[in-house]
């Protein structure tokens, strides 16, 4: 199974934004056809909306189970151990599952999928955790992921490719998901709380707001491509920028003086740390 051609079959277990997103690039990049995707949510305008975005099909969660070869948990953290309890009686070792459940640790997942032992979860379980971010919907993801000790080698491959198509997509080892959610998870909402903070002060300058808008965000859209693009670092781009004694350094030592660079760090960092609070709390 290695997504080198259009055969492998994915169901999603939820059927929410993200999960309509990931099957929208998978199938527009040729990594999975309408006919192998499924989807399943105890909400029917969910499924309504999966089907009319994607072509996929939504089916009740035995038929889903029964006809996937991966499975994409995008279900809502505090839905996950219900969600878990019913696919242990029905997982088998020719499942990947992959969950994409914030906060939802590999144990978690393990313990989860034994059930109470009488179902088809005993183990090991072919698992993978990733941490997309909402730019996903734009097929600008920023991913982090992490194997459980069951996967297959090519299962790696698989989700690599995967999240790769939406965006950019590292493996790392399963404690520095937390990071990634403090960074990329949360980010877009930093970057967010930027942009108006630019677009306010174009208006406060005079101009109109939907001018002031589309500059603030095209601006942050450009110099992300130059950072990435380039492959230099931010300090140097910024640095061409910013000639002696001009406008851009006395704007740079406005956001010094107003601790910008600092508080961006704080709020990584408090992010960070609540979701190692929010999986703490989980395994208790």
């Amino acid at each position: 199974m290695g997504l080198s051609t259009i055969g492998d079959r994915i169901g999603f277990i939820g059927a929410g934004q993200m999960a309509r997103a990931l099957a929208r690039a998978w199938i527009s990049y040729g990594l999975l056809s309408p006919e192998n995707c499924r989807a399943f949510d105890p909400l029917p305008d969910a499924l309504t909306h999966f089907e009319n975005q994607t072509a996929g099909q939504g089916c009740d969660f035995p038929t889903l189970v029964n006809h996937s070869d991966i499975l994409i948990l995008a279900v809502k953290p505090q839905n996950v151990p219900s969600v878990l309890a019913s696919l242990s009686e029905r997982i088998s070792q020719n499942h990947l599952v992959i969950s994409i459940a914030a906060g939802v640790t590999l144990q978690q997942l393990t313990e989860g999928l034994k059930g109470s032992g009488s179902g088809t979860g005993t183990g090991p379980f072919r698992l993978a955790r990733v941490m997309p971010n909402t730019p996903c919907l734009v097929g600008c993801s920023a991913s982090g992921y992490t194997m459980g000790v069951g996967a297959l080698p090519e299962d790696g491959e698989v989700v690599q490719k995967l999240f790769a198509a939406v965006g950019k997509a590292f493996l790392l080892p399963e404690h520095l998901l937390d990071a990634v959610t403090g960074l990329s998870g949360s980010g877009p909402a930093y970057v967010y709380v930027m942009i108006e903070a630019l677009a306010d002060g174009g208006v406060r300058m005079g101009l109109p707001r939907d001018v002031s808008l589309t500059l603030a965000a095209q601006t942050v859209l450009g110099a992300s491509r130059m950072v990435l693009e380039t492959g230099q670092h931010p300090a140097v781009l910024k640095d061409v920028v910013a000639s002696p004694a001009g406008t851009t350094i006395a704007g740079l030592h406005a956001l010094e003086k107003g601790g910008l660079r600092a508080a961006l760090m704080d709020a990584v960092c408090a992010a960070t740390l609540r979701a190692k609070e929010l999986g703490q709390k989980g395994s208790s």
